[in-house]
């Protein structure tokens, strides 16, 4: 209900006014009366009205400076002034209060109706515009994990708008980036024979996997990073070294990749390769270490470790070795986000671009086309995953190997790869899942932080503004997972991974991963991963 004071020195006034106003039909209450500005300024910091009625030749205190001491304190509520005196000057006044309506006495009994129905509802609109206001800060809040994340992305390959490339623009949890040095460090997954045989569903998971070793790994050797995927089988570590030698930065970098390397491998049976970019001063400068780090990678010319996939960014880089190392994560990073994005004619344009430089090179051989396509290839399938498009279904696996086998040439991959681009952003499947999926993006993220919670998803549906049935729908359409499935698999991938630390008993696991039932936890182990946990660590 709408609080209303009434403060008047006339008593007659005061009685008159609470009998004629309509309270039941307006939705209002009285809180309070007074017969002077003094008293007036009590009342109305201890009922906190919506709407003040006062006159203003009142002892005391007048209504003018009461108004004046209450817009001082802070009282946003609405005033109407209801005077026996047509004084311009008082209400030329009374406008520097921001007073909603100023009428002269006597008034009738419809007049005041009609001048309070007015005050209700700009209140009642001020009501919905706040409550908009803070369900869209509420949306801001649960999408700025998101935001941060995308924003270190851009910048560590750097596709950050130019406004955004300066100190006074970085979010706050990166400020430091001002002074200190980056390094970054590529992680690209070798596509073995395990590699291969990994679906795009489990691969999502395993690089969830990846991400939480890599971090923690990273964090035992720089007290800060950053991790962050980029596309297929890439991901990046920023690392910032403290105040130290050069021989002491590198024995960390030694030592973070023989770990990256060892602890990959050995948790998730993968095999990594690691590369390291230049050293910059400048964190405007990280995405020329992104592209050194896996420049690095590319040309596999500088081995860090004898016996480990560690290469180092040799500082130049001659014609001839341009022309196996072609492939830089900008391009790469532009054309996944394009795809994802459904901007077919920019996603053209960026393979146009690319083809036309790749052209000029000297030595270009089939063999070389065919393994372009082939991580092209891979760089779009994994980000329309992400954006909800599973290409099995436009596209087999058999025919994708068949034609890459005929691409002997550059015009013959661009043509292969504007086609491709053309069916997928052309096909029904696409423009049906593609609004949903920041949507299904915040959930996704929300049970890797948060699967050892009591993680709903009535309760995410709150969060999202979506009914829950439909959220079911929309999250079963473009993950191919039920809600639930998708939860218990990070829940068991997770203690697949601390059950492998030995660090801890298997009831210890499963509370950690959000189950105090241990015999079900077993079963939903055993169903996903085809073992007893027990069996796990022995």
């Amino acid at each position: 209900m709408w609080k209303i004071a009434i403060i008047d020195d006339e008593r007659q006034v005061l009685q008159g006014m609470k009998r004629a106003i309509p309270w039941d039909e307006l939705d209002a209450e009285w809180v309070g009366e007074a017969l002077n500005g003094v008293d007036g300024l009590d009342i109305i910091r201890a009922t906190e009205p919506d709407i003040v009625i006062t006159d203003i030749y009142m002892p005391a205190m007048n209504g003018l400076d009461m108004m004046e001491q209450l817009r001082k304190e802070g009282f946003n509520g609405k005033i109407i002034i209801l005077s026996g005196y047509s004084d311009f000057e008082h209400a030329r006044q009374a406008l520097r209060y921001n007073v909603s309506d100023y009428v002269s006495k006597p008034i009738s009994v419809p007049t005041l109706k009609s001048i309070l129905g007015k005050v209700i509802e700009e209140l009642v609109q001020e009501e919905e515009k706040r409550i908009k206001q803070g369900e869209l800060e509420d949306k801001m809040m649960l999408y700025e994990p998101f935001v941060e994340k995308e924003w270190v992305r851009s910048a560590a390959v750097g596709t950050l708008d130019r406004t955004y490339r300066s100190g006074a623009h970085l979010p706050p949890p990166y400020r430091y980036w001002m002074d200190c040095s980056h390094i970054t460090i590529g992680i690209d997954l070798v596509r073995d024979h395990r590699a291969n045989e990994l679906s795009v569903s489990d691969w999502n998971l395993f690089r969830f996997a990846i991400s939480n070793i890599a971090c923690e790994v990273a964090r035992k050797v720089f007290p800060t990073i950053e991790y962050t995927e980029l596309h297929s089988t890439r991901t990046l570590l920023i690392v910032h070294p403290q105040a130290e030698s050069p021989e002491q930065v590198q024995q960390k970098l030694e030592e973070l990749g023989i770990k990256l390397i060892d602890s990959i491998k050995s948790y998730l049976k993968l095999v990594i390769c690691v590369g390291i970019g230049g050293i910059k001063e400048l964190w405007t400068k990280i995405p020329d270490s992104t592209e050194e780090a896996f420049r690095a990678i590319d040309l596999r010319e500088r081995r860090m470790v004898p016996t480990y996939d560690i290469y180092v960014y040799q500082g130049q880089i001659s014609s001839e070795q341009d022309s196996v190392a072609l492939f830089p994560v900008k391009f790469s990073f532009k054309l996944a986000s394009a795809m994802k994005a459904s901007q077919e004619t920019e996603a053209q344009q960026l393979v146009a671009d690319y083809i036309r430089e790749l052209k000029k090179q000297k030595g270009i051989t089939p063999d070389y086309v065919q393994m372009l396509g082939s991580e092209l290839w891979g760089i779009i399938t994994y980000s329309l995953y992400e954006a909800g498009l599973v290409l099995d279904d436009l596209f087999t696996n058999d025919q994708i190997a068949k034609e890459l086998v005929g691409l002997t040439g550059p015009d013959a991959l661009a043509n292969w790869l504007i086609d491709k681009i053309t069916s997928i952003c052309s096909s029904r499947q696409w423009k049906g899942s593609s609004k949903h999926r920041q949507v299904v993006d915040f959930m996704t993220h929300y049970i890797h932080e948060h699967y050892a919670e009591e993680v709903t998803l009535a309760d995410l549906s709150e969060m999202v503004y979506i009914s829950r049935n439909h959220l079911s729908i929309i999250f079963k359409n473009i993950t191919g997972e039920t809600f639930n499935t998708y939860l218990t698999r990070v829940r068991i991938e997770k203690a697949r991974e601390l059950l492998l630390e030995r660090n801890m008993l298997v009831y210890e696991v499963a509370e950690r991963v959000g189950y105090k039932n241990i015999p079900y936890f077993s079963t939903l182990f055993k169903k996903i991963t085809g073992m007893n946990p027990t069996e796990l660590i022995k």
